[in-house]
């Protein structure tokens, strides 16, 4: 299945049981599509490369037979610190989530911290326990692990990471986030991911729409750290 919504390219999905889709939405498919020429294929060979790449190091998932997982895709005209400096804040994910009206992390904030996330009203959810599992800032990744709450999200993990390249000329970010999650009993794999999907696609539209904000008004140094 390829997808496009809100400028936000999925994956094709993976499901426990079962090997995952290959070529699916990518970058070069973009590129080919509005813009001709040999020079222009070269780059999103290149650029389909990279993604390829960055998803085989940061973004491998082990799933078992009742899970499904799905990568979805983001580029963001942005420099990669000034996005990164939004992503890494595990302690105010409201920064950029819409659906986030609270957030309070136990103890320091390290590797293993734990952050109590309070949810917006009108969605399937008040509250949402989550782990910090990894935060690298040499190569701008973050992934978390939901340990709790009164949702159906069960052993929900993901990472996200974020990459420099250039947009239209300039300093932009590409931003990967996937993730594997049981699928609850009474749903399908397809019905459990394209839910998941739906808020992740909703997260990387505000990160970008802030993120793209924040650079506009060139406010270009770090925020937050």
């Amino acid at each position: 299945m390829v997808e496009m919504n809100g400028g936000v390219g999925v994956r094709a999905r993976s499901c426990g049981g079962g090997g995952g889709g290959e070529g699916c939405w990518r970058l070069v498919d973009e590129l080919s599509s509005s813009r001709g020429g040999s020079s222009c294929a070269a780059a999103a060979a290149a650029a389909a490369a990279a993604e390829s790449e960055y998803v085989r190091r940061f973004h491998r998932h082990e799933l078992r037979e009742n899970q499904c997982s799905s990568t979805l895709f983001k580029h963001i005209k942005a420099p990669v610190h000034l996005v990164w400096s939004l992503v890494r804040r595990f302690d105010q994910p409201q920064k950029y989530k819409p659906f986030v009206s609270r957030c309070v992390v136990r103890g320091d904030l390290e590797i293993g911290s734990v952050r109590e996330v309070d949810v917006k009203s009108g969605l399937p959810a008040t509250t949402s326990t989550e782990r910090l599992e990894l935060l690298d800032d040499n190569e701008h990744i973050l992934s978390i692990k939901i340990v709790g709450g009164d949702h159906r999200l069960k052993n929900y993990s993901s990472v996200l990471s974020v990459h420099p390249e250039t947009i239209d000329g300039r300093p932009g970010t590409l931003v990967i986030e996937s993730f594997v999650v049981d699928v609850p009993d009474g749903n399908t794999k397809d019905e459990t991911c394209f839910f998941v999907e739906a808020f992740i696609k909703c997260n990387l539209k505000s990160l970008a729409d802030v993120s793209e904000r924040l650079a506009v008004q060139d406010q270009t140094d770090p925020i937050g750290w």
